[in-house]
């Protein structure tokens, strides 16, 4: 009599440990080695959110890369790889772009055709893991990848552009003013600490970049304040420059947007 009770409970508990596995990896999300050209291969860091809304192909700043891989997660201070989960937490699948052979992003890389070559190609590698459509999401020195991409690409690559801490001294190689801002033709959000005081990042110049969107059919400057305890150089990733004490609120700001686009 005692055994279909012994039976469920099994049965409950082999759920259980199988639904913890699915959680852990879940958590972890994957690491991906994506040939992008002849001899090319692109690092990608691959997190999926269940039934996303859509996937954010995440582009740090900097040298570009997210650092060594630890414990099953990227590593690096930047704002986009620390804010990786909370994208997750707001419905979206998230790609992270490393680096193509391990190499380096100095600025003017950033608007190549080979890079952009290789953006191309992880987003028809990550299409095929999500139907979702893809926005490029960049901070910092990724922000030029993404506008020289968005302005670039053809119809239906991707859906949109966030643009956080945006290069905007025009004097600077890859600075939004150095890109045909004009030829973006998909919803574009500035997005801005209000004291970054990245000499090269100054929020007064955003109103100008905005202007010159003039393909995008719905664009915003959005400027936020917040966060807590800056440290480090003002250009870097745990300064107001990169949202710092304010992650998941940028994010989240972020994630409405990108769901729900308006002026």
């Amino acid at each position: 009599m005692l055994v279909m009770p012994k039976i469920r409970s099994l049965y409950a508990g082999l759920c259980t440990a199988l639904l913890m596995l699915s959680a852990q990896a879940y958590a972890q999300g994957s690491l991906l080695r994506l040939p992008t050209r002849a001899g090319v291969e692109t690092t990608v860091f691959w997190d999926p959110a269940p039934q996303a809304a859509a996937t954010v192909l995440l582009l740090p700043g900097g040298l570009g890369g997210f650092g060594k891989m630890e414990q099953g997660r990227p590593s690096s201070d930047n704002f986009l790889v620390r804010a990786e989960q909370d994208f997750v937490a707001q419905g979206l699948n998230v790609a992270i772009f490393g680096r193509a052979n391990g190499q380096e992003l100095k600025p003017r890389d950033r608007m190549s055709p080979e890079h952009l070559e290789d953006l191309r190609q992880v987003i028809e590698a990550v299409k095929q893991r999500s139907p979702a459509p893809i926005w490029l999401v960049g901070t910092s020195r990724g922000t030029t990848s993404a506008a020289a991409a968005a302005s670039q690409f053809p119809d239906g690559v991707i859906a949109g552009v966030v643009l956080s801490s945006s290069i905007v001294d025009a004097k600077e190689p890859g600075s939004m003013q150095s890109l045909n801002l004009s030829r973006i033709r998909v919803p574009v959000l500035l997005f801005h600490h209000a004291r970054d005081a990245c000499r090269i990042c100054p929020p007064s110049a955003l109103p100008e970049v905005l202007q010159a969107l003039t393909g995008a059919p719905v664009k915003k400057l959005m400027l936020v304040d917040g966060g807590a305890n800056p440290s480090g150089d003002p250009c870097h990733a745990m300064h107001w420059h990169g949202y710092i004490g304010m992650e998941a609120q940028a994010v989240a700001a972020m994630a409405q947007w990108i769901k729900q686009p308006a002026p």
